[in-house]
């Protein structure tokens, strides 16, 4: 019989199970290990192969708003419950528990403030709440947030970020869809710009309205946009898919998107975009 001894506990061990969570991101697309200040510092991206991360509507507002400063309105809206919905768990117990454990009260916010000294209005999608689904808070949300561009004669930006229509909200899920496309067209009718901005993903209702209706549509880079997503299509018409599907760079080179940018760029770009409509 060969007896081992049993090795020393590494002195490193204590360390490694202190160490902080969340200090180091792994990159869905390369695999690479980042730091979560190399991470901050490219903008939420990865500095080896470009991947964006998803940021939060706060995230988006404190990179783009002058000096970070911005005004919040209509964060007060909660979804209710029209069609008493259950599958694994009720509608309403889902919505609080996300409440309760993240803090996010909805998929959409709004806020008001400066980009570059233009006067700019954002309505931002969260995907960290249902996925970013597209439900009668979000409609409503969206649909004030024209208002306020109407109130302020302010160009209006909607960041996108959803799955699509929230099945929880059923029918009255689908109507945000007419409803906001309505309401866009007010800003037109009155000469104020309106630029949708696309992240990944944006999928379903939100892209088959008001995320493909701006005045200028920009993307980020790799973005998935579309309206079913890739495997349903190809399941659907037993074919083969061209190469990048659905990707923002598809969507460039077939017309739908006037241009992708990257997130460093972003704000100069839109300071650029704002200028223009301006004078």
């Amino acid at each position: 019989m060969v007896w081992f001894k049993r090795a020393k506990p590494s002195i490193f061990t204590k360390d490694k199970r202190d160490m902080p969570e969340g200090l180091w991101w792994k990159c869905e697309s390369c695999g690479a290990m980042l730091h979560k200040k190399q991470v901050e510092d490219h903008f939420y991206t990865c500095c080896e192969c470009g991947h964006h991360f998803r940021l939060s509507p706060y995230q988006y507002f404190s990179l783009l708003f002058d000096e970070k400063k911005y005004d919040e309105f209509d964060d007060n809206l909660r979804a209710a419950d029209p069609l008493h919905f259950s599958d694994t768990r009720k509608y309403p117990d889902r919505v609080h528990d996300i409440l309760e454990k993240t803090g996010k009260t909805e998929a959409c916010r709004n806020a008001t403030g400066r980009v570059s000294g233009h006067d700019l209005v954002i309505s931002a999608m969260d995907f960290g709440f249902i996925g970013g689904s597209m439900g009668s808070v979000v409609g409503e949300k969206i649909s004030r947030a024209v208002t306020k561009s109407i109130e302020h004669n302010a160009p209006l930006l909607i960041i996108s970020q959803s799955g699509g229509a929230r099945m929880m909200e059923g029918a009255f899920s689908l109507m945000q869809m007419a409803k906001t496309s309505a309401r866009l067209s007010q800003l037109s009718a009155r000469g104020i710009p309106y630029i949708s901005l696309m992240t990944n993903p944006t999928m379903g209702g939100t892209s088959a309205s008001y995320a493909m209706l701006g005045d200028i549509n920009i993307s980020e880079p790799k973005a998935l946009i579309g309206f079913a997503g890739p495997r349903v299509i190809r399941d659907t018409i037993k074919r083969d898919l061209p190469e990048g599907f659905q990707r923002a760079e598809f969507l460039l080179e077939h017309g739908f998107l006037d241009c992708i940018v990257h997130r460093r760029d972003l704000k100069h770009r839109l300071s650029q975009i704002l200028g223009h409509l301006s004078s």
